[in-house]
């Protein structure tokens, strides 16, 4: 005789009547969490601000959310997005406050749209990067760049499950400039800021800061890293905002 079909307990979930996209800010000390500590605290703020998510099906369902391409531990960001699926029409504007109330103090929602057709993560095709490097003189910086700009290709290599691999760092380089006023901070300080193309895998701050001291021979200190921006590209390398 064949086993019963074991069938999920409980109601059967709401359907999703509407997607948010929410771009959100990771500050201070909360540049160090975790892709998988921040969705612990997201799902957890959802909770206490009583946002009507939609569930997925199954033995465990879950809240339905998607995350697109977040930034690496140990980097601040201004622009990382994350798309939510509600039961129930909610006010986007409305959104916005209550969530960012319930999370640490440090990850900060900065804008809730509701979402447009389409899949968010194929509007996500660059980066605007601000690498701070304290105590470097801006000339020493121009002295970094300049070799790294003047190679076609420039190879680090990253631990990836399977083994070590080469990664073409140059390549997604579409503009890089040096500055002496970071975009966030007010005390002068030597900044590269760059608008990087976003490739399979992408390339990480950390990777360009081992390739200009590679290139250079200089012993660059380890810069601050702050994604600024993430988009579409638009004319001159621009990087548009994908909630637009």
């Amino acid at each position: 005789m064949a086993a019963a079909r074991r069938v999920p307990e409980g109601p059967a979930p709401d359907p999703a009547v509407q997607k948010l996209r929410v771009r959100y800010a990771k500050r201070g000390r909360m540049r160090f969490t975790s892709s998988r500590d921040f969705q612990r605290a997201l799902e957890r703020a959802l909770r206490l601000a009583e946002i009507p998510m939609a569930y997925s099906a199954g033995f465990h369902p879950h809240p339905r959310i998607s995350y697109a391409n977040a930034a690496p531990t140990g980097v601040a960001s201004e622009a990382e997005y994350v798309e939510l699926s509600v039961s129930r029409v909610v006010d986007p504007a409305r959104v916005g406050p209550v969530l960012s109330a319930a999370l640490p103090d440090g990850l900060d929602i900065v804008e809730v749209r509701e979402a447009e057709p389409g899949a968010l993560a194929d509007r996500l095709e660059a980066s605007r990067w601000q690498l701070v490097f304290p105590g470097v003189p801006v000339e020493r910086l121009r002295q970094a760049l300049d070799p790294f700009l003047a190679r076609d290709a420039v190879e680090v290599t990253r631990m990836m499950k399977q083994g070590p691999r080469a990664i073409d760092v140059r390549g997604p380089v579409l503009v890089a400039e040096v500055s002496d006023q970071p975009v966030t901070g007010e005390a002068p300080e030597a900044v590269l800021l760059l608008t990087v193309r976003h490739t399979t895998p992408t390339v990480r701050p950390a990777e360009l800061w081992a390739a200009l001291r590679e290139v250079s021979g200089l012993d660059l200190p380890r810069p601050a890293s702050t994604r600024l921006a993430q988009g579409p590209l638009g004319e001159d390398h621009a990087v548009l905002d994908p909630l637009a």
